[in-house]
């Protein structure tokens, strides 16, 4: 690796890293408050250096009725910044939007431990989510964008296992964490002090390219041999042919043709088949992780083997089957693991098992997230990226923000609605990855006739002509009436 794509995926890595500690903070607030507030009631006795801390703890539980939406505050920020993410990365880069919302995101945990109030801590907690969103966006793009296209799949295998590890080092920092005010200063501190680190994350290459910011990628190619021969790799394609299309763009615009791309039957279908799976993977995935204390175990030591049980994901680019094939093998186990996790709990089976199979649901659908995600970004031409990327984010915060509005059973466990949900929602995108092609080492497309060119699975070759031939006519009625009225 280049010393630009070391410094790429070393500053991401931290990044991911303390993303998780906020993620999951309303598990932590919960825990934390329900024993502070009980010890302030006399219920339980106070462990030594917890009476001197008592001032926001008692603050909190006047209000902590309100403590149940934070975590709807938090996927409602989700969902906007899946709305500005992509466009504003689009237009201002996506190094400076990544580095704006870290820098914001770092000190959402300041103003709660410092001001405790209600409305600012939700207020708080939706605008973290919003940059955890923006953040996810970008980052994601930067660590494919820096990645020749035979190791893609490293890169997004990689951001989903430093969030897992920060998942299982957030845990026993929440556990010695027994008042609000430790919880939030453990959780915001150590990444108000790599602040100064990431600096150095350098832009997207072919952003660059396409906005003609050739001095910065001369700049780049000169820190040394190693980075230049990197970027000679990752743009050798398309040096040519982007400058040649941004000759004929304004400056700073974005192609005349970038609506007809998003409305091409071809982007079409593929948008609506990732959205979907970006719906179904965020209902399983945050109903089990938000719900993790309903299997009968402790928050914080099944918060930990929750993170635990995502780290096998960094293996999935060993299985040498390609895009498609993983995804479906993920979505079917996933779906399969969670309808016997449902089935056990209701014959009665042992919290240990049925928790076992939720994690390994979690697991198989976290592989297909990130699948997914390094799969959206092959699937759409460079010009329309970041905006068919924000749509498919879009679906995703909103099986997030659907997820967090669904209440629990009265014995507290997941309904059983809810486990039918997250088990038959990733068998059924299993199918329709039937309609998508394979884009294992393929380079990324940077035009409609790109995308055509993409492999497709032989056996649905009829049904793609079928589709086509009927999109096909429905594209020409416009014109055909136009060429009729120019007649006339």
């Amino acid at each position: 690796m280049s010393p630009l794509q070391l410094s790429v995926f070393g500053r991401l890595a931290l990044i991911f890293f303390f993303l998780s500690f906020f993620f999951y903070l309303d598990v932590f607030v919960a825990a934390v408050v329900a024993a502070s507030c009980r010890r302030g009631n006399g219920t339980a006795a106070p462990t030594a250096g917890q009476s001197q801390a008592s001032g926001n703890p008692d603050s909190v539980c006047v209000w902590a009725d309100w403590l149940p939406y934070g975590q709807t505050a938090y996927m409602v920020g989700l969902l906007l910044g899946s709305l500005v993410g992509g466009a504003s990365s689009d237009r201002y880069g996506k190094r400076t939007v990544l580095l704006a919302c870290v820098y914001v995101h770092a000190l959402g945990g300041l103003v709660p431990a410092a001001l405790p109030q209600p409305l600012l801590y939700l207020a708080v907690r939706c605008l973290t989510g919003v940059c955890c969103c923006c953040v996810h966006i970008c980052s994601f793009s930067l660590a494919v964008e820096w990645t020749p296209p035979a190791a893609r799949m490293w890169a997004a295998a990689f951001l989903p296992f430093c969030f897992s590890v920060g998942t299982m080092g957030g845990a026993p920092l929440a556990w010695l964490s027994p008042t609000w005010t430790q919880l939030h200063l453990s959780l915001a501190l150590p990444q108000l002090l790599c602040l100064p680190l990431y600096s150095s994350i350098p832009e997207s290459p072919r952003w660059l390219l396409l906005r003609r910011r050739t001095e910065v990628l001369e700049r780049y190619r000169g820190n040394s041999p190693a980075d230049k021969q990197c970027l000679d790799l990752l743009l050798w394609s398309d040096l040519q042919e982007a400058t040649e299309a941004q000759e004929e763009s304004p400056p700073g615009g974005h192609a005349p043709n970038d609506i007809i791309h998003l409305k091409h039957r071809t982007v079409l279908l593929r948008l609506v088949i990732m959205s979907y799976l970006s719906v179904a993977s965020a209902l399983t995935y945050f109903g089990i992780c938000m719900n993790i204390g309903s299997f009968g175990v402790g928050v914080y030591s099944a918060q930990f083997f929750s993170g635990l049980s995502e780290t096998p994901g960094l293996l999935v680019p060993l299985l040498r089957l390609g895009r498609r094939p993983i995804s479906m093998l993920a979505l079917f186990l996933s779906g399969a693991a969670c309808f016997l996790s449902l089935l056990l709990s209701r014959h009665h089976g042992g919290p240990v098992l049925v928790m076992s199979l939720a994690l390994l649901g979690k697991l198989c659908i976290l592989a297909a997230l990130f699948i997914s995600t390094l799969y959206s970004i092959e699937l759409f031409p460079t010009g329309v990226r970041q905006r068919c990327l924000s749509l498919v984010n879009l679906c995703f915060r909103l099986g997030c923000l659907v997820n967090s509005l669904v209440p629990p059973s009265p014995n507290g466990a997941i309904s059983l609605a809810a486990m039918v949900v997250y088990s038959s929602g990733p068998i059924v995108g299993c199918g329709l990855c039937l309609l998508l092609p394979e884009t294992s080492g393929v380079p990324l497309p940077d035009s409609l006739e790109d995308c055509e060119r993409q492999p497709r699975p032989p056996g649905m070759a009829a049904l793609w002509k079928l589709v086509s031939s009927h999109t096909r006519k429905t594209e020409t009625l416009p014109a055909e009436k136009e060429d009729l009225q120019t007649l006339d």
